[in-house]
């Protein structure tokens, strides 16, 4: 299976999860469609925002031994369901430790199902045909 597609199932489930198990999350529609575009868009997200994020605030991530990117994860995760609010697809959050416990319970599943789910062959690479 494609990485991006695999990486797009399994931001879906994770996001689910988080929805479905952490008080505080409302979402606006629930359907494997509507997981589907929002985890695009938190993949989008997470591309685009996170790694600028994280390069400008360098200092803070090194001073507090990297527990600040938790703040950007969840502020990562607030702003894809803003975003997919604008789609009709996200989910309105209704605090910080609701974005915050979403962010975490995110970020372990998508850990966890990239892990059981992991392809050994390097990117790129394809199976050779046997020569004869």
């Amino acid at each position: 299976m494609p990485r991006f597609l695999m990486r797009l199932l399994i931001n879906a489930v994770a996001l689910y999860v988080a929805i479905r198990i952490v008080p505080g999350i409302h979402p606006q529609t629930t359907g494997w469609l509507a997981i589907l575009i929002l985890a695009l868009i938190f993949g989008v997200v997470n591309a685009f925002f996170g790694p600028l994020l994280k390069i400008l605030t360098c200092p803070l991530i090194l001073l507090t031994l990297g527990l600040f990117t938790l703040l950007i994860n969840t502020f990562l995760f607030w702003l894809s369901g803003r975003i997919g609010d604008i789609f009709g697809v996200g989910f309105t959050v209704d605090g910080f430790w609701p974005a915050f416990f979403g962010s975490l319970v995110v970020s372990i599943v998508s850990v966890a199902l990239s892990l059981f789910l992991r392809d050994d062959r390097p990117q790129g690479s394809h199976p050779r045909r046997q020569r004869r």
